[in-house]
């Protein structure tokens, strides 16, 4: 089979892109080899990919070994964590921008298959979106967690830090135990050692078939990583050979593997945003209401930090993704196809997994369903999304009054000020996709509820989204959101909200023509400092249920 680059390089109208590579050191005999685009989001700015200029060297030194000619360029890859506050109104945007820069890189040179060099929240969503997009042949070599910190017995991640600052801002730690926890939790570099969107992604991404197996959970810092990222080089070589592209492996039916592959290990609620975009690629349609009936069919075996004491390093001792899966056999399609070029069955013919405190089996697992639900009501006509596998036994029913804010700023305020008391529910509107814009994540007022000891008493109600580095009752991704005339908008301090997960429901106890006499005079003003792609973004971008794309 012909490569794609050889219409670009063959002949003499290729002599102008072959004078080009040559000022950079290719030589004729480099020109004739698979041309191998090697997509990389390091950057300074951000830990989960500080790493990755030095895994690319081994991914290039796998493609040269293999007959490959390995050509990097990168991307851009901000961090949520750093972005908290307004920086976060940039964050689910960069996820389609990553997803179009690689398009038009890859398409503009006519690279033969590609490395994806990647980690965190946006990245990895990102880069698969382009993955199944331009489906050519693509192996995925992802970051791996950071290392986590012992403290006092306790092994801690970034999710911790958050914590302590309500345990701080409640007087329950002292400022010195508060700047140690600050100073120390990051360890290494790597994604953030929670099961947060990052880590959920990048293990979606083994549970896939789209990265060799270890990938997913492999310490950041491990030498067993620059092995595996120099194997991943070689392989998409052959890969290119088999002409083994992304719509081989990502399937309809390998979807609903990773659907349940995420519902299993409690995963972010980030996933019902990204999978759906993804497989929007692809030309597959997921609705919110998949994750829901797949949830209610699959058990929760894991849960991780901040969810339960375990990391994503106890995970990958415990055999991590592929032990998962292998619990998870007679739930899934084994017969998809993996980046090895076997099936997932064959994959996993030879994995063993004894049952652990870590991942549980089929037969004992942690609860009968998956770690979201999908509720629904009058306050939520087309959805909203809790991880329920953080929520406490206490609050999975819960009714009280509103305490409305009309932005994460304001919520937070309420908090910090001795606002809140036990029984409300705070209502955050106007942080969705369209209202934000850009649909912030409230991690941070989320994990101050938690840590000033209010995660079993106070819920709280969002159009913005939630990560998996949050545990309590905290309801997101509620559409239609506030900015499009969804019932969030109207909702006024007092009025009575009710929350019962186990039933799916989500309402406010006023009547439907109470509800309607309230839309008829409210009114919607953007905010005045909305500029540039963020203006046009506002614009165009897709509701949550949608997975919130601009596409």
């Amino acid at each position: 089979m012909k490569n794609r680059s050889a219409s670009m390089l063959e002949g003499l109208a290729g002599a102008y892109p072959r004078s080009l590579y040559k000022s950079m050191g290719y030589t004729n005999k480099d020109l004739k080899k698979p041309v191998i685009g090697i997509v990389n989001s390091w950057t300074e700015a951000n830990p989960g990919h500080f790493h990755l200029r030095q895994l690319s060297q081994h991914v290039k030194n796998g493609v040269w070994e293999n007959g490959g000619m390995p050509v990097e360029f990168n991307t851009i890859a901000p961090c949520d964590g750093i972005a908290q506050g307004r920086g976060m109104h940039y964050i689910l945007p960069s996820r389609d921008i990553i997803c179009a820069s690689i398009e038009l890189m890859v398409e503009a040179n006519r690279f033969d298959g590609l490395v994806m060099l990647c980690s965190c929240d946006k990245i990895v969503p990102g880069m698969l979106m382009a993955a199944a997009s331009l489906d050519i042949p693509t192996i995925f070599v992802t970051g791996g967690p950071m290392e986590p910190f012992e403290h006092n017995g306790e092994m801690l991640v970034l999710s911790d830090v958050k914590e302590a600052m309500g345990k701080y801002k409640a007087g329950k730690i002292t400022k010195e135990e508060f700047d140690e926890i600050e100073d120390e939790t990051c360890q290494t570099c790597g994604a953030c050692g929670m099961m947060g969107t990052a880590n959920t992604m990048g293990t979606i991404v083994e549970a896939f078939g789209l990265s060799l197996p270890g990938c997913g959970t492999l310490s950041a810092v491990s030498s067993a990583r620059l092995r595996l990222a120099k194997e991943s080089g070689a392989r998409i070589v052959d890969m290119v050979k088999e002409g083994l592209t992304p719509s081989k492996i990502m399937t309809e039916e390998n979807f609903e593997n990773v659907i349940r592959y995420t519902l299993a290990i409690g995963g972010s609620s980030n996933a019902v945003l990204h999978i759906p975009a993804i497989a929007k690629q692809m030309g597959i349609k997921i609705p919110l209401e998949k994750f829901d009936e797949l949830s209610k069919k699959t058990p929760l075996l894991a849960k991780f930090k901040p969810a339960s004491p375990y990391t994503l390093k106890d995970f990958h001792r415990a055999g991590g993704v592929q032990a998962l899966l292998k619990e998870l056999e007679k739930l899934i399609n084994t017969n998809v196809l993996t980046v090895l070029g076997t099936t997932l069955g064959e994959n996993l013919r030879n994995v063993e997994h004894k049952e652990t405190e870590v991942i549980k089996s089929i037969k004992n697992p942690l609860a009968a369903e998956g770690g979201l639900a999908v509720l629904k009501g009058n306050l939520a006509p087309r959805g909203a999304v809790v991880k329920q596998s953080g929520v406490s036994p206490k609050m999975m029913v819960h009714r009280g009054p509103a305490k409305v804010a009309n932005s994460e700023e304001e919520v937070r305020d309420m908090l910090l000020n001795g606002k809140v008391k036990p029984g409300d529910v705070l209502v955050i509107r106007y942080e969705g996709p369209k209202g934000g814009p850009g649909m912030r994540e409230l991690s941070i007022p989320a994990a101050l509820l938690v840590g000033m000891g209010l995660g079993e008493s106070v819920a709280m109600v969002s159009d913005g989204r939630y990560s998996g580095a949050t545990r309590g009752p905290c309801i997101g991704y509620v559409t239609p959101e506030a900015a499009e005339g969804g019932p969030l908008a109207v909702v006024e301090d007092g009025d009575i909200i009710k929350i019962d997960i186990p039933n799916r429901i989500l309402e406010i106890e006023i009547s439907d023509e109470e509800i309607n006499r309230r839309l008829k005079a409210w009114h919607y003003t953007s905010r005045k400092e909305i500029k540039g792609f963020m203006k046009t973004y506002q614009k165009i971008v897709k509701p949550a249920d949608e997975g919130a794309t601009i596409t």
